[in-house]
């Protein structure tokens, strides 16, 4: 998403779609006119105009946007046909649109569901190549580029759980952080070792006119969730680092695609 957000022109129209508390920093895409919106009142501090609406029904003129965003959020949405059909309404023509979406049959969301209940999770997406034949028919944008996520498995970290992580959770330390850490790490090295997909999350894509990198970024810090090419990760024979956008500890793995 950074490559998309920081390649944009002043003056361009962006949707954060089911924006909860800000998919993006607005700082990413200086001069341009950000709008976030949830079915929930907007409480995050990551700047942007807020508008409460339903994505299946946008507040929104025909080709209001440049750019939508759509991070992590159609497998929440109830009527994701109709919210596809309007974000075609709302995107121009010679726009662009970002998704990124959980594959409902990794163990990372598994894991996720099982732990949350569902976490509301409505919408399963299994196969990349339907999912994105299924969007450029709904929105009416050409697919410009894909790549793989990797999860960070910071979903189990104690802090997502007020007032206390749940007894399922006593599997997984209990939500502590160097547990949680040891999981993303062990997951990755199997990966790694066997070609499996235990650390995978799912797909990133973009449709129109820019394209996002191909290359898939493993390292995923647990405690902000930004994944980082192994070139910018300083590293020791511990294999450790800390993450360049939060600071947070993190254990290291090489790419497999390096």
């Amino acid at each position: 998403m950074n490559e998309l957000l920081m390649s944009l022109a002043p003056g361009t129209r962006v949707l954060d779609l089911g924006a909860r508390s800000g998919s993006f920093a607005a700082e990413r895409c200086p001069g341009a006119l950000v709008v976030r919106l949830d079915l929930d009142p907007f409480r995050g501090s990551a700047g942007g105009h807020a508008v409460q609406g339903n994505a299946v029904m946008l507040p929104f003129v025909d080709g209001a946007f440049d750019v939508v965003i759509a991070s992590h959020s159609l497998e929440h949405i109830v009527g994701v046909e109709k919210a596809l059909a309007e974000i075609g309404r709302v995107i121009k023509t010679t726009g662009s649109l970002f998704v990124a979406v959980p594959d409902s049959s990794t163990w990372s969301d598994r894991i996720y569901r099982w732990v949350y209940h569902g976490g509301g999770h409505v919408n399963a997406f299994k196969s990349l190549p339907g999912l994105i034949a299924h969007i450029e028919s709904r929105v009416g944008l050409p697919v410009s580029g894909h790549r793989l996520l990797h999860s960070s498995f910071g979903f189990l970290e104690r802090c997502h759980f007020k007032p206390r992580p749940p007894r399922r959770m006593w599997l997984f330390g209990n939500g502590s952080y160097s547990v949680v850490v040891l999981v993303g790490y062990f997951a990755r090295l199997v990966d790694r070792a066997f070609g499996t997909r235990l650390s995978v999350y799912g797909w990133a894509i973009s449709f129109g006119r820019i394209a996002i990198a191909v290359d898939a970024w493993s390292n995923v810090c647990v405690r902000c969730g930004t994944a980082h090419p192994r070139e910018e990760l300083r590293h020791s024979w511990r294999q450790h680092y800390g993450c360049p956008a939060c600071g947070a500890w993190n254990l290291f793995t090489t790419d497999r695609n390096s």
